[in-house]
């Protein structure tokens, strides 16, 4: 919402003086001064700092104190004091994302009641904060309507594999394989796991509450990617944008997949602790800040990691026309080995993304490559049906 936000204002700015090259999101162009008029020197990121001030004082009010001080830092003003663009862009472009986003499901409450019992069925994990059903994490995101997508289940695949029952899954070689896989590699004691791989793992976790989770991280790699191109702000606007939409409508489709498919698929310790002997005190890499071992309390399939990063490593290829990018990658996850990586490719960024979910245990091979084409296809709708190239024509 908020870099949907930011871009429709610049878009209004650039509509105003002539210059508008791509539609707006969702809305058409909005012009707020006369043909005769020009624009302060101030003024393209002036409005962009009070548009991205309101739209996220609205979606974060306890965190209001932090808000102000960060806009008066970046702006040395009082976010409070008074700005003719407020009424002549901000306003209308507030009423014009929360009208496009009322009543989108978001806010539903109801919590997760399904099958938690038949082998095979997702169950809470019995780690902090996963001990019951209702623990689910955001069981009806699926269910939000997305911001390009036509519905989260676009992209759904018909059946995971194949397989739609529990014990016709469980029976299959290819369920044992991957099971005895990430029993292997994604051990906390792990001795075929790689160092390379482990740094992969812990690099793009970002599970943790504290942290930016993969969507804050993305959103990073892409102003950093921006800088690299030395964007001006109109395309920097649309970049941000582009990003954000893919890696809202990448969630919704992964979360379509987890809660709203016939396999709610258990997670991998689930999976293996159920074999019993030694693997009844099987334990993952992945762990919390005190080290306790931490699974996400959602089914496993499909990966919302492998859906972020392909989402989003799609929309970057789309966008530069390329995917040979090389860039310095950062991570703030509180286990990470190396806080900085060299990355050569926005295609790294989404194999990287899929298979760190494998060696940190969370996840099936399944889930995380049919994460990636989901991301994918959300990464490639969006880029197709948004935010288009359209031909520069005067305010009339």
């Amino acid at each position: 919402m908020v870099f949907a936000a930011i871009y429709n204002a610049e878009s209004a700015y650039q509509y105003t003086y002539g210059t508008l090259k791509y539609q707006p999101y969702l809305n058409r162009p909005l012009k707020y001064a006369g043909k005769s008029s020009r624009p302060r020197a101030d003024e393209e990121e002036r409005l962009i700092d009070r548009m991205a001030y309101r739209m996220i004082s609205q979606l974060y009010p306890g965190d209001q104190a932090c808000i102000d001080a960060q806009y008066k830092a970046r702006t040395g003003r009082s976010p409070h004091s008074y700005d003719p663009l407020d009424l002549l862009v901000v306003d209308r472009v507030v009423r014009q994302i929360n009208r496009a986003r009322a009543g989108d499901g978001s806010d539903n409450p109801e919590v997760y009641s399904g099958d938690t019992t038949t082998p095979g069925a997702w169950r809470p994990t019995g780690e902090e904060d996963c001990e019951k059903p209702s623990d689910a994490v955001t069981p009806n995101w699926g269910k939000v309507r997305p911001f390009v997508l036509r519905s989260g289940s676009q992209f759904r695949p018909s059946t995971l594999r194949g397989f739609t029952t529990y014990a016709d899954l469980l029976a299959s070689p290819e369920y044992a394989s991957q099971r005895d896989e990430v029993r292997r590699v994604g051990a906390v004691d792990s001795t075929e796991r790689t160092y390379g791989q482990t740094v992969v793992a812990w690099f793009w976790d970002h599970d943790l509450d504290g942290t930016y989770h993969p969507p804050g991280q993305l959103l990073e790699l892409t102003g950093i990617v921006a800088k690299k191109f030395k964007l001006d702000t109109y395309e920097t606007t649309r970049l941000f944008a582009l990003s954000a939409l893919s890696l809202a409508d990448a969630g919704i489709a992964a979360w379509d997949t987890k809660f709203d498919t016939s396999i709610k698929l258990w997670r991998p310790v689930s999976a293996i602790q159920a074999t019993g002997g030694a693997n009844a005190t099987w334990e993952l890499l992945s762990a919390d800040r005190s080290g306790a071992p931490f699974t996400p309390c959602f089914p496993a399939w499909t990966s919302g990691h492998a859906n972020f990063t392909a989402a989003w490593a799609t929309a970057m290829k789309h966008f530069f026309g390329r995917d040979d990018v090389s860039f310095t990658a950062h991570s703030e996850d509180p286990h990470t080995i190396k806080a900085y990586r060299r990355m050569d490719s926005f295609s790294q960024v989404a194999q990287e993304g899929e298979f760190s979910r494998l060696w940190l245990g969370v996840h099936f091979r399944w889930d995380a490559e049919d994460g990636r084409t989901i991301g994918t296809n959300v990464g490639d709708y969006v880029f197709a049906n948004a935010l288009l190239p359209t031909r520069p024509h005067p305010p009339q």
